[in-house]
C-alpha cells in the first residue's frame, strides 16, 4: 500500500500502555493498521504474550497474533495457534484451541474456545475442556478459572476422576489450591462399589468427607443397599455414612427387602471384611414383608445377621404381636429364624377384634421355619391363654395355664400343642362363660394400629396409645 511503512530490526512500538516488539513490521498511518513479523511480544502490565505474526487494528484496539502463540501472566502460561487480544480492555480469546499450565503445581487445562480477562484474573473455556492436575482429572463443556484463586466453576455436564472416586455434576465449584469443592445438579460421587448423589454435593477430597443436602441417596452395590435422606454425611476413608431428616435404609434381602426408617441413621463399615453395622436412633420403624417392628433404637450387623431393638420395641409376624423390653432378631439365609424376647416377653395374636391368643414369660425365644413361628421356648413365670377348635376350626373354649417353663408348637400361627416343662396350673373354661377382659394376661396392650403396612408407612407417626397407670400402693 502506498502509505506503508516498513520498519526493519528492534522494532518497538507504545500504544496506550502497552508495548509492542517484533524483528520486522508495515505500518499503515492512515488505517491506522500494523502487521508485524518475527519475534512479536506485546507487554501490558503483567500480561506478556509472544508469536511469529501479529496483526493489529488502531481503530478497534484489537490485536490478532498468530502462530506459536503464548500468553504469560504469573504463574499461568496460556500457549494456542492464533489469539485476539483486545488492548483496550486487555482481553485475550481463542478459538482454534488452546493449552494453560500452572507453573507452580503444573495443572494443565486444554479446551477449544477460551477467554481471559486479566483484570479479573479469569479463563473462560468452552467445547472440550480439560483440567489434569496430579490427583485428578477435569473433563466438561465449560469452565471459568481464576489464575489467582486456583479456583473454578463449571457448567454443563463435568466429570472428575481420581484413582480414589469419580465425580459427576451440571454445575459446581471447585478449590483446587485446597480441594474443597461444591457440585450440584444431577451431582454424584463413584467409589469403591458406592455411589453418592443428592441435590447438592460438598466434597473435601484432603478429609475425603462428603456432604449431600437434600434428596441424598447413597448406592453400595457390593453389599446390597440404599442409604435415602436429605441430609448426609459421607466419610470415604472409613466409609462411615451418618442420615438424617427422612432417613431410610433400604437392604435386600434375596428376593425381599427390609426398609428401615429413623430420625439419624448411621453406618460403619469393618474395613477388613467389608461388612456394616448399622444404628438407627429415635422413632425407628421398620418394613419387611416377613416382619415389621418399631422401637426407640435398632443395631444391625452384616457380620453376624443379628438385628437388635431397644426402647419399648414391638414386633409383628403375620398374626402375631411380639413384645420385650428388649428384642433380638436373627435372619439366616434373608429369612427370620430366631427371635429372642427378653424381660417382660410377650406373644399377641389376635383370634377377631375382641379375643386374643397369648402368651407370656420373662424370656422368650421363637424359632421360625420360613419366617413362620413354629415353636416358642418360654423360659421364667410363663403364662398362655388361647382359644382351643375342635376339628371344624369352631372356636370351644378358653385354655389359660401357668407354668414357669414351657414350650409351645405352632401351625399355621394356631397354637397345636403346649408342652409344661414343670408341674402347671392349667384349666380349659368354656367360651361363654369367660370375659375376654379378664383373660387378658397383667400388661397386656394391642398395638396393631401403629404396624406399619407397606414400606412407606415406616414415615408416618402415629399416635401410641396410653400405657395403662399404675395402681397406687396404700
Amino acid at each position: 500500500m502506498p502509505d506503508a511503512r516498513r520498519l526493519i530490526g528492534n522494532v518497538a512500538f507504545e500504544h496506550q500502555g502497552s508495548m509492542l516488539y517484533c524483528d520486522s513490521a508495515y505500518f499503515y498511518e492512515s488505517s491506522e493498521r500494523m502487521d508485524a513479523f518475527s519475534n512479536v511480544r506485546i507487554v501490558n502490565e503483567s500480561v506478556t504474550i509472544t508469536g511469529n505474526k501479529l496483526e493489529y487494528d488502531g481503530k478497534t484496539k484489537m490485536a490478532n497474533v498468530i502462530g506459536n502463540v503464548k500468553l504469560r501472566d504469573g504463574s499461568s502460561t496460556l500457549s494456542t495457534s492464533q489469539l485476539q487480544y483486545d488492548m483496550s480492555s486487555r482481553k485475550a480469546t481463542y478459538t482454534t484451541g488452546g493449552t494453560i499450565i500452572n507453573n507452580k503445581d503444573k495443572n494443565t487445562l486444554t479446551s477449544v474456545y477460551g477467554q481471559y480477562r486479566p483484570d479479573k484474573k479469569l479463563f473462560y473455556f468452552r467445547n472440550n475442556v480439560k483440567l489434569v492436575s496430579k490427583e485428578y482429572t477435569m473433563t466438561g463443556d465449560s469452565l471459568q478459572y481464576n489464575t489467582v484463586s486456583e479456583s473454578a466453576i463449571f457448567t454443563g455436564p463435568t466429570w472428575i476422576r481420581s484413582e480414589a472416586n469419580t465425580i459427576y455434576c451440571e454445575n459446581g465449584f471447585y478449590d483446587t489450591r485446597n480441594d474443597l469443592s461444591e457440585f450440584g445438579r444431577s451431582a454424584r460421587i463413584i467409589s469403591k462399589g458406592q455411589e453418592v448423589s443428592g441435590d447438592k454435593i460438598f466434597y473435601d477430597r484432603k478429609k475425603k468427607l462428603g456432604r449431600v443436602r437434600q434428596n441424598a441417596v447413597i448406592r453400595d452395590s457390593a453389599n446390597q443397599l440404599v442409604l435415602t435422606g436429605n441430609y448426609a454425611d459421607y466419610f470415604e476413608a472409613n466409609e462411615r455414612i451418618l442420615m438424617t431428616d427422612r432417613a431410610a435404609m433400604e437392604k435386600i434381602f434375596g428376593k425381599d427387602t427390609l426398609y428401615v426408617h429413623g430420625d439419624t441413621l448411621l453406618s460403619i463399615t469393618d474395613t477388613l471384611i467389608k461388612k456394616r453395622t448399622f444404628f438407627a436412633f429415635h422413632h425407628v420403624r421398620f418394613f419387611k414383608r416377613d416382619f415389621q417392628g418399631k422401637c426407640d433404637s435398632l443395631t444391625y450387623n452384616e457380620t453376624d445377621s443379628l438385628m437388635r431393638l431397644f426402647g419399648r420395641p414391638v414386633l409383628w409376624n403375620e398374626k402375631n404381636q411380639l413384645l420385650g423390653d428388649s428384642v433380638r432378631i436373627q435372619l439366616a439365609n434373608d429369612e427370620l429364624e430366631t427371635l429372642y424376647l427378653r424381660h417382660n416377653a410377650f406373644i399377641i395374636s389376635e383370634v377377631d377384634t375382641v379375643h386374643y391368643n397369648q402368651i407370656k414369660g420373662k424370656d422368650i425365644t421363637g424359632h421360625f421355619i420360613n419366617s413362620e413361628l413354629r415353636k416358642v421356648n418360654v423360659r421364667g413365670n410363663g403364662q398362655s391363654v388361647y382359644y382351643a377348635e375342635d376339628d371344624k376350626g369352631r372356636y370351644i373354649g378358653i385354655n389359660k395355664a401357668d407354668c414357669s417353663d414351657m414350650v409351645i408348637f405352632l401351625d399355621s400361627n394356631e397354637v397345636s400343642r403346649i408342652t409344661f416343662l414343670k408341674k402347671p396350673n392349667a384349666e380349659l373354661l368354656p367360651l361363654e362363660k369367660a370375659n375376654p377382659d379378664e383373660l387378658k394376661l397383667k400388661n397386656f396392650r394391642w398395638y396393631g394400629a401403629l404396624r406399619p403396612k407397606t414400606k412407606d408407612d415406616i414415615f408416618l407417626r402415629p399416635a401410641e396409645p396410653e400405657e395403662p397407670k399404675k395402681k397406687r400402693k396404700r
